[in-house]
C-alpha cells in the first residue's frame, strides 16, 4: 500500500506520521511519500521580491525545513519514504499528489498551521476528505498540545 502523509512542520501534522509508523510497526507493508504543499505568493511577495526566482526558492526552502521533522521520524523507524515539496491550493495539490504517485491512501493531521485559512474556507482535512478518490484517515493527536497560557 502507497501512502501519502502530507506534513506542514505542525504537531499535528506529525501527529499523522506517527500513527503511519505505528501502522508499519503493526505489519502494514507500506511505502510513503512525505509531502508539503507551498501556497502561492501572495502580491506583497510578489511586490518585494523583485525576482520570482527567489519566491520559488524560499518557498521550496520553507518546504523542505517543514519536512526534516517527519522525515526524521521515518529514518529513525527504518522506513523509506519518497518526498515532494509542491506548490498550489493545499487541498488540491495533495489530491493531485495522491494521483501521480499512484497512492492508495492519505494520512494527515486534523489541524494545521493555517489557522486563516481554516476559519475562512474550511480546514484542508476536510477538503482533502471531500476530494480525494482514495480513503483519508485523520489522525487525531493522543494527547492535546500543551498550549501556554494567555495573558
Amino acid at each position: 500500500m502507497k501512502l501519502l502523509l502530507p506534513v506542514d512542520g505542525s504537531e499535528f501534522s506529525l501527529e499523522a506520521v506517527r500513527f503511519a509508523i505505528r501502522l508499519v510497526a503493526d505489519g502494514l507493508r507500506a511505502d510513503v511519500v512525505l509531502a508539503n504543499v507551498q501556497e502561492p505568493a501572495n502580491l506583497y511577495e510578489l511586490i518585494v521580491a523583485h525576482n520570482p526566482e527567489v519566491i520559488e526558492q524560499v518557498s521550496a526552502d520553507a518546504g523542505m525545513h517543514a519536512l526534516r521533522s517527519a522525515q526524521a521520524l521515518l529514518e529513525a523507524a527504518g522506513i523509506a519514504y519518497e518526498s515532494e515539496v509542491a506548490q498550489g491550493d493545499p487541498a488540491h495539490t495533495i489530491v493531485d499528489i495522491v494521483e501521480r504517485f499512484g497512492c492508495q491512501m492519505v494520512i494527515m493531521g486534523a489541524r494545521g498551521q493555517s489557522g486563516l485559512r481554516r476559519a475562512l474556507m474550511g480546514s484542508v482535512s476536510n477538503e482533502v476528505l471531500h476530494a480525494c478518490p482514495v480513503p483519508v484517515l485523520i489522525a487525531q493527536p493522543q494527547s492535546p498540545p500543551e498550549v501556554e497560557p494567555q495573558e
